[in-house]
């Protein structure tokens, strides 16, 4: 699991911390403290839910425009060897099947 850290928590020290928490303490009181954790959580996890669907759809456009080209380069491929002429041992179905002529056996 990725760790969740805010760019300017990485230079906040130990006297910095204990005094917005004092603050925090002071502001909220003891009893909405485990509240507000709970909202913020909630909202974390729902921040990563969201951000876990926009990469899924990332991935799967991705998926579907190769898959687009694939197919684009299939339907290229089928014209170039419908426009090629056939080969000497090609059925013309245009034409009717000539009837063998029976040959004496002897």
């Amino acid at each position: 699991m990725q760790s969740f850290t805010l760019l300017f928590l990485e230079s906040i020290g130990t006297g910095e911390l204990l005094v917005i928490l004092l603050f925090v303490l002071m502001f909220f009181g003891s009893k909405k403290i485990p509240e507000l954790a709970r909202g913020l959580g909630k909202g974390m996890r729902e921040m990563n839910d969201a951000m876990r669907g926009i990469q899924d759809e990332i991935r799967s456009q991705a998926t579907l425009e190769e898959g687009k080209q694939m197919i684009e380069d299939v339907k290229k491929e089928v014209r170039e060897a419908v426009r090629m002429e056939p080969y000497d041992g090609a059925i013309d179905r245009d034409k009717p099947k000539e009837k063998e002529e029976e040959k004496p056996q002897g």
